[in-house]
């Protein structure tokens, strides 16, 4: 897990994470933007993990109205150690995925290098990439209580038009497994910006390899927020 301002990574798809809970650096970075989010309200941050842009701004009013608002006080914190527990798991049973804790929420993001990717120009899922979604589907089932986004890049090389059906395509792909593996349709929501989102340098090879890249968030329900809420009398 890195740092939301230095490192989101690239497309295809992948899922990784490490270490302990006290001792990972994932669990660090969480903690320090915590402690951020209490005071704040705006999802920024977390919107800037996901596409890399606006960081910090929540300009993007769709992804804002799907992520809402961050939950500060008491109840953050309840919500903080719940997410924290999530994101170990994932880093556990998928190491070499970027995981990310930013806000109230988990970023993961998938790249050639990390174990789900897609073929050029193809948007189903390979033999390899089910092994890894399906140990993300398991996690998924043992913390019911979170929604989750799927969002879709693309690199700059091809038509707009296309690009922006590819990525809708392979983001709806990681969906609909998803859901085939037995999660609740409702707990999902797809996005996509074809190449609209550039994290990297697209005029390189490396920079159109990250950037060709699809974001999950995963983020704590309506149930979650009122549960904590009403545990801290908030």
């Amino acid at each position: 897990m890195k740092n939301i301002l230095n490192k989101i990574s690239a497309f295809a798809v992948a899922i990784a994470l490490t270490a302990s809970l006290t001792s990972c650096e994932a669990t660090k970075n969480t903690n320090n933007k915590q402690k951020g989010a209490v005071i704040g309200t705006t999802t920024g941050a977390l919107i800037g993990a996901i596409i890399g842009n606006n960081v910090g701004s929540g300009k993007n009013s769709k992804l804002g109205a799907v992520i809402g608002g961050v939950v500060g006080g008491g109840a953050g914190i309840l919500i903080g150690k719940k997410m924290d527990n999530q994101a170990k798991q994932i880093e556990t049973e998928i190491p070499g995925a970027e995981v990310e804790r930013v806000d109230n929420g988990i970023v993961v993001t998938f790249d050639e290098n990390s174990g789900v990717y897609f073929d050029t120009n193809k948007d189903d899922i390979n033999a390899k990439s089910q092994e890894t979604l399906n140990k993300l589907s398991s996690v998924f089932a043992e913390f019911p209580d979170t929604n989750i986004l799927v969002v879709g890049h693309t690199d700059s090389c091809s038509r707009d038009s296309y690009n922006m059906t590819l990525s809708e395509k392979r983001a709806k792909s990681v969906t609909n497994y998803l859901i085939a593996k037995g999660l609740q349709r409702g707990r999902f929501t797809t996005q996509w910006f074809g190449e609209t989102q550039p994290k990297y340098d697209n005029t390189t090879a490396e920079g159109r390899a990250k950037n060709r890249r699809v974001n999950v968030a995963i983020l704590p329900n309506e149930k979650m927020v009122e549960e904590a809420k009403e545990e801290v009398g908030q």
